[in-house]
């Protein structure tokens, strides 16, 4: 009876003590979701939008003293716009923001994902990159460097890797199958 007791409890007492037992958790939703600054929210939303293929659904303020009180901001308010992957709730949602604050914004300088550090660039998987790449042509985007390129021996060999900037100069990689630029490197 006891024991039956202690681990119908576990879930709450690893949640009140801030631990986890074997094949538990800390983790309700398995995706990352990612804030990122813009200089130009309608240029950017864009971007991600038209060109890599998101989906925009309610996105939400931050305003009063809480941005400042928990370091978001210097007292700022905040109106995030929130992208979607696809429709499951566990889906990767990008956070996008113009912030209009006191200080500026610094400008990205980055040639090469290890130019800075930090976060240097985002993965977005597609099933079709001849459509990115089209879309980004309908914008006056060019791929970054010589991508798209099929991946090297030790990846699968029916993908390939286009590397973007957006608005902004940050790197998006986009992988996915491409039969155009597949069969231009065969």
């Amino acid at each position: 009876m006891i024991c039956n007791l202690i681990h119908k409890s576990a879930p709450f007492i690893s949640c009140l003590f801030g631990f986890t037992l074997a094949g538990e958790t800390n983790f309700p939703k398995q995706t990352v979701d990612l804030g990122i600054v813009v200089s130009d929210l309608n240029q950017s939303l864009g971007f991600y939008k038209e060109v890599v293929g998101f989906r925009e659904i309610e996105g939400f303020e931050v305003k009063g003293t809480f941005p400042k009180a928990v370091g978001l901001t210097d007292g700022a308010a905040l109106d995030i716009k929130v992208l979607v992957l696809g429709d499951a709730e566990t889906a990767t949602k990008l956070k996008v923001m113009q912030v209009n604050s006191k200080k500026e914004a610094k400008e990205i300088s980055q040639p090469f994902i290890h130019t800075i550090t930090g976060f240097s660039y985002i993965t977005v998987f597609v099933n079709d990159v001849d459509k990115v790449v089209h879309n980004a042509e309908k914008k006056g985007l060019k791929p970054y460097a010589q991508s798209p390129r099929i991946l090297p021996p030790g990846f699968p060999q029916d993908l390939c890797l286009l590397m973007l900037k957006d608005p902004d100069g940050n790197f998006v990689e986009i992988v996915g199958p491409n039969t155009k630029s597949l069969k231009a490197q065969e």
